[in-house]
């Protein structure tokens, strides 16, 4: 049983004035953040727990249709607003039937303008009915699950995150490739590969240790990542392989990205006196697909693969297209 219910019953139960009273008092001083609205959605009852967790004292509160202020930074309805709204009918007519009376419950970030930092709350809201069955006030409940919710996005990113770069890893491009090939199949937009692979790597790190090979592929990471718009993905594929998503970019565009990572990996001068020009390099091979029912993503990955092999065949330190888009 929630809290809320648990206080709703209370309410529902306490007829005489006394009783009442004491609900009052019980709900004012529980450690649980509660705040009850009239009928008219005005403050009816404020508590000490959500004096704490708001910043707003009751006495800036009480009697006002502002509380959604404590929550957001623009107007929104808060739960109780919604559960109100939903049973407006039950202020004027007494309820019909005995089934339990529905609670809704709801999860999700709120701005907290007066403490100046966001919170992931969990909120029950709850009717309140007077002794002849009307719709009297609502109660709504709130925890801060902040923490909780910050744990599991830290979790979920550790799941998605590869753990020397910080890109996205390869279980990430995957499902990221799917659902951008599904996207473009829905709206007939061009995706855009590029397979990106660190020229001698093998050689720079047998000269220079697993340390420095590590050190060299978080730099190139990031140099690769600083060329992203917001909608693109850049994942480790494999190795010092990078795989670069380009959302609704033509073969010309993921040409221009291509050429500007190379040149800015070249501009590092990460010193690599087996290679040619005696800096780290890498190879980059694109392509581009409209997507239709009778091509695949697995068609596009192998068609930048190919595009990269030839980039290594030509010399390293270049980019190659295919010919045609994959359409």
């Amino acid at each position: 049983m929630t809290s809320t219910t648990t206080i709703q019953r209370l309410m529902d139960a306490s007829g005489a004035p006394a009783d009442r009273a004491f609900a009052h008092q019980l709900m004012e001083t529980l450690a649980i953040p509660i705040f009850v609205l009239d009928t008219t959605s005005r403050v009816m009852l404020w508590n000490r727990a959500c004096e704490r967790l708001t910043g707003v004292p009751a006495r800036d509160i009480i009697g006002t249709r502002d509380h959604w202020r404590s929550f957001f930074e623009e107007r929104r309805p808060t739960l109780a607003d919604l559960l109100i709204e939903e049973r407006a009918g039950e202020a004027h007519q007494p309820r019909i039937g005995l089934p339990e009376d529905p609670h809704l419950s709801a999860e999700s970030w709120c701005d907290m303008p007066r403490m100046g930092r966001r919170r992931y709350l969990a909120a029950d809201a709850s009717p309140i009915y007077d002794e002849r069955g009307r719709l009297a006030a609502v109660v709504e409940t709130l925890r801060d699950m902040t923490d909780e919710k910050l744990a599991q996005i830290a979790l979920e990113q550790l799941a998605t995150r590869d753990g020397l770069t910080g890109l996205a890893n390869r279980r990430c491009f995957d499902e990221t490739l799917h659902a951008e090939w599904a996207r473009a199949l829905r709206q007939r937009q061009p995706l855009s590969l590029l397979m990106v692979d660190v020229d001698n790597f093998k050689a720079y790190n047998d000269a220079n240790g697993h340390l420095g090979g590590d050190e060299c592929l978080k730099r190139i990471a990031t140099a690769v990542a600083s060329e992203m718009r917001a909608n693109d993905l850049v994942a480790r594929y494999g190795g010092e392989e990078f795989a670069v998503i380009l959302p609704n970019q033509s073969l010309k565009g993921a040409a221009t990205v291509a050429e500007r990572i190379r040149a800015r990996v070249e501009q590092l001068q990460v010193p690599n006196r087996l290679a040619p020009g005696q800096h780290v390099t890498v190879s980059i091979g694109a392509a581009t697909a409209i997507a239709t029912p009778d091509n695949s993503a697995s068609e596009l990955v192998a068609i930048a693969d190919a595009a990269l092999y030839r980039a290594k065949h030509m010399g390293r330190n270049r980019i190659s297209l295919p010919l045609t888009e994959l359409a």
